[in-house]
């Protein structure tokens, strides 16, 4: 059973792990246990009483000096009961002070999986069952109330959390922080795993230890950013990828967030996640109740490979919902890097044609087929067809590329406005800029208020009359620049902190409309690349363009920490065009298409351009993706080699779940005279099993599970700079 109650003991276990908290006799919710699965033993015996200096003590422990919240363990930590370290709650009762403390009140448990209005959340499925603990906190004083949520996914040691704050007094509160979860751990010493990064260099893998005081991450962008990831983890300094206590955090939010890991003074680990509570308040009206994202917790005590397992296997079968997700994804091509704004129908069908003849699956119409779009100056928010430039009806263009074999997709950043555009000059306050100042702009647009009724109405109106005249199976919807002034002009002044929150409402409320209106649509998340890499927007879109940054070499950092937390089949990652239009790399043709091949495959570049050779290339990876798709989108994924440690050459390989199969792919990021031989071992095989092998398709022996686990392979030496092999093996029949 995924859940044991016992005197006021909650248990949670999944397949791997337990997770456990009680009410204790003063009506606090203590945390207790989060590890290696273990029975359901009341934890709590563990907790350390002592009398400590400068620690208070709550007014229900009476004359016992040694019961302070200032170093138990906590299930949801809240400023105004004593406890100094960093909290998940702030909130004004009244009285102009964040002064509320929260005891144990009732719980109920039920079978299912609990769902948050107007947020992504995972789901449980006929398939796999899951059940859910409710546990309800009050104020000591106030109608005050504080629902704890907890999924368990027994099967993935997946599990996830909310809270919903509920007001049932009879006047306003205020809330200045509402964070989704924390946890505590009676001890030190551990790794902190982030994923850092810039535009063009997303989620670089970070791994750091913990220091006694606060090491904190977070987006105040009003989205979950370049910069930082809301995918954490803590880690045993020892752990690796196949050994060693690791816990994850992922929060399913697109918006700004904050992660906050502290090391106190009694040498305990305390970690809490959840919006972004810079220049955050929400005005909680009577009856009203506010709720916060989830926050995926995972685990694992054997490595970190094992925890990205989770991860993948739980996003895929329980957040993506998309109508694509057990399909094989179209290979597409993208005209962005081919033309950028300089196009017309013409230069499109062509490359159409030469997708087609590449055996591709789509043709993608990125910026500028709308309004007065000629540069990225003009037109967002005109989403009108420029029938000039295209020569003829959107409809006209779709039907010629579906008549090639191929489906047909559209770029849309609808999140946007130019003030070049007849939408700006008609409704200027619908863009967040504040009375009197002048703008901050990014790429020479200002955001719309996504909080406004009436801007949603219009991008929904919008996209479905483009949606509903041609035969459109994707969009790409895109993000490029930041939120600055987060201001609405609906909202009064004491309200202007809940605008960055109520746009990712608004966000969420139209790709939600989007995607119940079109059900088979491919919804391709992007934010300058990988702005808006989140497992939220997972929930809408079932891969994310991963970075606007198309370099093999460089991909192979943002892919590798893209990995940890994230399914393979989640990143989109192209063929581009040399030099590479970032950095100027020259790569080889084949060594692009083996990178690529980690996520949803697809080309941005002009395919009318390369030549034969790379022509016949192109045709050999489209049918090497085909015929082993279910690999490379299905497959366990295992990075082998690191390269943030191997300068010479990086290593992954994708497994069948049965181990029957496998594709290793190796990229040789440096060249020496009078090399080593160098070998990789391949993981998640069946050691008993006969595979046979193939090396860049050409046979090369048989080999059993074990020999290529401990032996592993020898890799060929590599005859150009940034060469790239692919190995397969198969069982032998």
């Amino acid at each position: 059973m995924a859940i044991i109650i016992e005197d006021s003991v909650f248990t949670l276990q999944t397949k791997n792990s337990t997770y456990q908290m009680k009410a204790d006799d003063k009506g606090i919710l203590l945390h207790t246990y989060y590890g290696k699965r273990t029975d359901a033993t009341d934890y709590s015996y563990l907790v350390s009483m002592a009398d400590r200096g400068f620690s208070g003590n709550i007014y229900e422990a009476r004359e016992d000096r040694t019961y302070s919240l200032d170093f138990l363990p906590q299930e949801f930590p809240v400023c105004g009961s004593g406890d100094y370290r960093v909290n998940c709650l702030h909130a004004d009762l009244g009285e102009g002070v964040n002064d509320c403390l929260m005891f144990f009140d009732s719980y109920r448990t039920y079978h299912g999986k609990y769902a948050l209005e107007g947020l992504p959340a995972m789901f449980s499925t006929e398939e796999e069952a899951v059940d859910t603990l409710e546990i309800v906190l009050k104020d000591n004083q106030e109608a005050f109330y504080l629902h704890l949520l907890y999924g368990v996914f027994e099967e993935h040691d997946i599990i996830t959390r909310a809270a919903v704050i509920e007001n049932r007094t009879d006047r306003e509160i205020r809330l200045h922080k509402v964070l989704s979860g924390c946890l505590d751990m009676d001890h030190d010493g551990m790794d902190l795993i982030h994923f850092y990064g810039k535009h063009a260099g997303e989620r670089q893998m970070e791994r750091v230890s913990l220091f006694h005081g606060i090491t904190e991450l977070r987006s105040t962008r009003g989205t979950s950013s370049h910069q930082h990831n809301p995918f954490v983890i803590l880690a045993d300094q020892k752990a690796s990828e196949d050994m060693g206590e690791c816990f994850g955090f992922s929060l399913l939010y697109s918006g700004g967030f904050h992660m906050q890991a502290e090391v106190d003074q009694f040498h305990q680990t305390r970690l809490v996640m959840g919006i972004d509570d810079c220049d955050f308040t929400w005005s909680l009206l009577p009856g009203e109740t506010f709720v916060a994202p989830e926050l995926a917790m995972g685990y694992s005590g054997e490595g970190l490979a094992k925890l990205s397992h989770c991860y993948h296997d739980s996003f895929h079968g329980h957040l993506i919902r998309s109508f694509w997700k057990e399909k094989r994804r179209p290979i597409l091509v993208n005209n962005w890097e081919a033309t950028y704004f300089d196009f017309n129908a013409d230069k499109l069908l062509q490359i159409a044609r030469e997708a087609a003849d590449l055996e591709l699956d789509m043709l993608v119409l990125d910026d500028g087929w709308f309004g007065k779009r000629d540069n990225d100056d003009a037109g967002l928010g005109d989403w009108f067809v420029n029938e000039k430039k295209l020569g003829g009806t959107i409809q006209e263009l779709a039907d010629k590329v579906n008549g090639m074999g191929l489906m047909f997709g559209l770029w849309f950043e609808p999140e946007m406005i130019s003030e070049d555009s007849d939408l700006y000059r008609q409704h200027p306050d619908w863009a967040m800029v504040v009375p009197g100042r002048n703008p901050i702009r990014g790429r020479a647009q200002l955001v719309l208020d996504m909080g406004r009724e009436e801007v949603l109405s219009y991008i929904k109106e919008r996209l479905f009359a483009i949606l509903d005249a041609a035969n459109i199976q994707y969009i790409k919807w895109d993000m490029n620049r930041s939120v600055a002034a987060a201001y609405s002009a609906l909202l009064p002044r004491e309200r202007q902190g809940e605008q960055r929150h109520r746009y990712v409402l608004g966000l969420y409320h139209v790709l939600e409309a989007l995607l119940e209106r079109y059900p088979n649509l491919l919804l391709e998340g992007c934010s300058g690349g990988g702005g808006r890499f989140d497992a939220g927007m997972l929930y809408y879109a079932p891969q994310i363009w991963c970075s606007d940054n198309t370099d093999a070499v460089e991909r192979l950092h943002i892919q590798y920490g893209t990995s940890f937390g994230y399914p393979m089949s989640s990143v989109a990652a192209h063929v581009s065009v040399c030099p590479n239009h970032q950095n100027g790399r020259v790569t080889p043709f084949k060594t692009r298409g083996v990178c690529a091949m980690q996520g949803a495959f697809g080309y941005e570049l002009d395919l009318s351009k390369l030549s034969e050779e790379e022509k016949a290339e192109a045709k050999e990876q489209v049918r090497t993706f085909k015929k082993h798709y279910k690999l490379f989108q299905f497959g366990d994924y295992y990075r082998l080699t690191s390269p943030l440690l191997n300068r010479d050459f990086t290593a992954w390989e994708y497994v069948d779940k049965t181990g029957k199969e496998a594709i290793l792919s190796v990229v040789y990021t440096d060249l020496h005279g009078n090399p080593a031989a160098n070998t990789v071992k391949f993981r998640g095989l069946c050691p008993q099993v006969i595979y046979q092998m193939w090396r860049d398709k050409e046979p090369a022996g048989e080999y059993t599970g074990a020999a290529l686990m401990n032996g592993g392979v020898l890799l060929p030496v590599p005859v150009e700079n940034y060469d790239s092999c692919q190995i397969y093996i198969r069982q032998k029949e």
